[in-house]
C-alpha cells in the first residue's frame, strides 16, 4: 500500500485547507438523487471544521471540457453539501484567481467554502502545472478525498499534491485500508466474483487477479464467452466468440498459478430479455438455439454459497446475471445475502465495488453488511488490476 499522511499528523487550526472531493453526483431534474459521495466526505468536513480549519472544496462535475456549461455548475451542490454537513457553505463563481482568494480571505475558521467545477479550466484534465500552482495558492494544506478521481492524472488530484503539505481525508484513508486488506495482505483464502457483460473491458483485471486470489468466479455475460470457449453452445445468449483463444488462455494461467476458477453449473434460459419473461433451469448442455442464458441457477447458487463459507476475504466486481430484470438478479442476490450473513459472523472480510456492482448489492439489501462497498467506479477497477492510481501515487511523493 501506498505511504500516506492522515489527519493523525494534522493540525488544521488557522490553516486554509484545500479538500479534493467527488461531488459528481447523480441528479434527477436539478435535485440530487443519490448523497453517497456527500455523506462518505462528511467526517472529513467535519473534522477539519471542528478543528478550526477554512475548508475550500474542489470537485468537478459531468464533462465540460474546459468551458463554462451552466448546466454543468456546482452551485446547485453546495446546497446538498450544507444540508448533510448542517452548517453554511459559501460559493465560489471561479476556482482561481484574485476574487476566489478575496472570498476565501474573508472566511471565519471552521466555514466551508466551495469553489466552481474545476474542469471550466483545460488545465485540470490536462493536469497543467501553471493551472495547479493557481491552486496552490489559495490554501496552505491539500486534502485527497476523493479516491473515485485518483485514477486520474488531473491538476486537482495529482499536481496539486506536489505543491502543498498532502494529507488523505478519511474516506481515502478508509477506502485505501479496505482495499488494501482485501488485495495486498489479505487473509486466505480469497475469493473473487467477477460478473458482468463482457470480458473485453476486464482482461487487465481478470490476469491480475488470477495471481492474487485463490479462487474465481465468473458470472454474468462473461460467463457465456468461457463457456463457448469450451466447446458449449450458449446459444442466443450474450457472448464474445471472438475471445475464445482469451478464454483459454486466462484458463491456462489459471491453471499455472493454482488459481480454481468457478463458472455456472446451471443456467436460467429464456428466449426474451424482459421483466418477467417465461424462463427455465437448465445444465449448460441444454440451451436452445433461441434461449438466452440471463442468470445463474440454483446449483450454482449452492456451489458459491459453499465455495464462501470456505473463504475469508470477498472481493466482488460485477453482477452473476442480469440483475437489473427481475427474475435474473436471484443469483446476485442469495450470493450477496450470503456473504453479508458471513461478514457479520465475522467470518469474511467482503469488499465491492464498480457501478452495477453497487447497485446489485443495494438490490440485495446489503450495502450496510458488507466490510466496504466502493463506490469508485473507474478508480476501483484500477486498482483492482493492479495499476498505479496517479492521485494516490502522488501522497506517497507529495511534500
Amino acid at each position: 500500500m501506498v505511504a500516506f499522511k492522515t489527519f493523525d499528523d494534522l493540525d488544521p487550526a488557522g490553516k486554509t485547507v484545500l479538500v479534493r472531493v467527488d461531488l459528481n453526483v447523480p441528479m434527477q431534474d436539478g435535485a440530487i438523487s443519490d448523497y453517497t459521495r456527500i455523506e462518505r466526505i462528511l467526517p472529513t468536513l467535519k473534522e477539519l471544521v471542528d478543528g478550526g480549519a477554512k475548508v475550500v472544496l474542489l470537485s468537478h462535475f459531468g464533462r465540460p471540457k474546459g468551458v463554462r456549461v451552466p448546466e454543468m455548475s456546482l452551485r446547485s451542490i453546495a446546497d446538498g453539501v450544507a444540508t448533510k454537513l448542517g452548517a453554511t457553505v459559501a460559493f465560489a463563481d471561479d476556482c482561481v484567481g484574485a476574487d476566489v482568494a478575496a472570498q476565501i480571505a474573508d472566511l471565519s475558521a471552521g466555514a466551508v467554502i466551495m469553489l466552481e467545477n474545476v474542469r471550466y479550466h483545460a488545465g485540470e484534465e490536462e493536469n497543467d502545472p501553471g493551472f495547479a500552482a493557481r491552486l496552490a495558492a489559495l490554501g496552505d494544506i491539500y486534502v485527497n478525498d476523493a479516491f473515485s478521481c485518483s485514477h486520474r492524472a488531473h491538476a486537482s488530484t495529482e499536481a496539486l499534491a506536489h505543491l502543498l503539505p498532502a494529507y488523505a481525508g478519511r474516506n481515502m484513508e478508509t477506502e485505501l485500508t479496505a482495499l488494501g486488506a482485501a488485495l495486498e495482505n489479505p487473509a486466505r483464502p480469497v475469493m473473487a466474483i467477477v460478473g458482468g457483460a463482457k470480458i473485453s473491458t476486464k482482461l487487465d483485471l481478470l490476469f491480475n487477479l488470477i495471481e492474487k486470489v485463490d479462487l474465481l468466479v465468473i458470472g454474468g455475460g462473461m460467463a457465456n464467452t468461457f463457456l463457448n470457449a469450451q466447446g458449449i453452445d450458449v446459444g442466443a445468449s450474450l457472448c464474445e466468440h471472438d475471445l475464445a483463444d482469451t478464454a483459454h488462455d486466462i484458463l491456462a494461467k489459471a491453471e499455472t498459478v493454482s488459481c480454481e476458477i468457478v463458472l455456472p453449473i446451471d443456467l436460467v434460459l429464456a428466449t426474451e430479455f424482459k421483466a418477467g419473461a417465461a424462463n427455465r433451469v437448465a445444465g449448460y448442455d441444454d440451451v436452445a438455439p433461441d434461449e438466452m442464458i440471463l442468470d445463474a441457477g440454483p446449483a450454482t447458487i449452492a456451489l458459491l454459497n459453499d465455495k464462501l463459507a470456505g473463504s475469508k476475504t470477498l472481493i466482488w466486481n460485477g453482477p452473476l446475471g442480469a440483475f437489473e430484470i427481475d427474475p435474473f438478479g436471484t443469483a446476485t442476490i442469495a450470493v450477496a445475502k450470503q456473504a453479508a450473513a458471513l461478514t457479520k459472523a465475522g467470518q469474511l472480510i467482503s469488499v465491492a465495488g464498480g457501478g452495477d456492482t453497487v447497485a446489485a448489492m443495494a438490490k440485495a439489501g446489503v450495502t450496510e453488511e458488507l466490510t466496504y462497498i466502493s463506490t469508485a467506479g473507474g478508480a476501483f477497477l484500477e486498482w483492482m488490476e493492479g495499476k498505479d492510481l496517479p492521485g494516490v501515487t502522488a501522497l506517497n511523493n507529495a511534500n
